[in-house]
């Protein structure tokens, strides 16, 4: 009898995994086409999707790139891609550290000793805990009145939301992400160079990649050549506004986003040593949001693939399912390859 209880438990966990798969397979998508389709039916205003795999590189759109308009997403539109901007400014740190204009064990107070008083623990927060968010210092979009209508045009305006408050843990206690990080990287940055870092990514990284639809502010680009940019409950676009801070504000093309990540992942822009640096500080993928904007950009590497997700849509859950359409287009991949 002992026996047969548990021959009868494992069959009928059996037909429990067996009928979990047949309902995962027939929930999931057939395709990425209608993939991307079906996310304009969750509430998103409009999606492009960029794929590179197996040097098959493939576009896929769906929605508005201007909703009041009625102009159709395209490929060919620029976005807002947010902190993807970070892995750009990580590789030019890498390239710095490489040259030996940069060290990633010297610190806070040693690139920026003005902070000294006003942030905690400048005398132990290193360079690379800077880019690894392990400094502890304070996100200034946490603070409340970080001004998301019409968000400062000034560095130093920003940096004072987070100045003489408490840090949120000890350098190198944890990892906790924060905005002001990379905003105090771009300062380094331009402080080692002697003029800005968004030259330095101009030269060293968008311009030998030939990256041509890929800016490091909105200022350097037509506003008609951006796609919209919506907040649920918000009726109006809001492309036009502005972000300026350091790893938060490059506009880009879903193709060149998804060529410099390729680039960085087969050795095409960084030399082996670069590499070596990038790879101890950051990860081969970012996301990015910004009011009206989210991106997704990462490298999958058990099947050789760059994915670029960009939705014009933010708000409510909009986050989560924006991740879950990723998802479902990333297991069509893998399905298939």
């Amino acid at each position: 009898m002992k026996r047969f209880s548990i021959l009868f438990f494992l069959v009928l966990v059996c037909c429990v995994l067996f009928i979990r798969g047949r309902i995962f397979l027939e929930s999931s998508p057939s395709s990425i086409k209608l993939e991307v389709e079906d996310a304009i039916n969750r509430g998103f205003d409009g999606i492009i999707v960029y794929v590179d795999l197996n040097e098959n590189r493939t576009h896929y759109t769906a929605g508005w790139k201007n909703r009041e308009n009625k102009i159709p997403a395209n490929p060919d539109a620029l976005f807002k891609i947010a902190s993807i901007s970070k892995l750009y400014i990580s590789a030019a740190v890498a390239k710095l550290v490489y040259l030996e204009r940069l060290s990633l064990d010297k610190t806070l107070v040693h690139y920026i000793p003005d902070l000294v008083g006003r942030i905690e623990n400048t005398e132990t927060i290193t360079l690379k805990m800077l880019l690894q968010h392990r400094s502890g210092i304070p996100d200034f979009i946490d603070h409340p009145e970080y001004p998301w209508g019409e968000p400062p045009m000034s560095l130093r305006e920003t940096l004072e939301l987070v100045l003489d408050i408490p840090a949120d843990f000890g350098a190198d206690k944890r990892y906790k992400y924060s905005n002001t990080n990379y905003l105090l990287i771009g300062e380094i940055l331009d402080n080692t160079l002697g003029y800005s870092h968004h030259h330095y990514i101009q030269d060293e990284i968008l311009r030998p990649l030939e990256l041509n639809n890929t800016f490091n502010l909105l200022s350097e680009v037509n506003l008609d050549d951006v796609m919209s940019g919506y907040f649920v409950g918000y009726d109006l676009d809001i492309k036009q506004n502005d972000y300026i801070i350091p790893g938060g504000s490059m506009v880009a093309k879903a193709k060149d986003v998804g060529a410099f990540l390729r680039a960085l992942v087969d050795g095409s822009l960084l030399n082996k040593e670069e590499q070596e640096i990038f790879s101890s500080i950051s990860k081969y993928d970012h996301t990015g949001l910004l009011p009206g904007y989210q991106s997704i950009a990462r490298y999958h590497q058990d099947i050789d693939a760059v994915v670029v997700q960009f939705i014009n849509t933010s708000g409510r859950n909009s986050w989560a399912k924006s991740e879950s359409v990723y998802k479902r287009i990333v297991q069509i991949l893998k399905r298939k390859n």
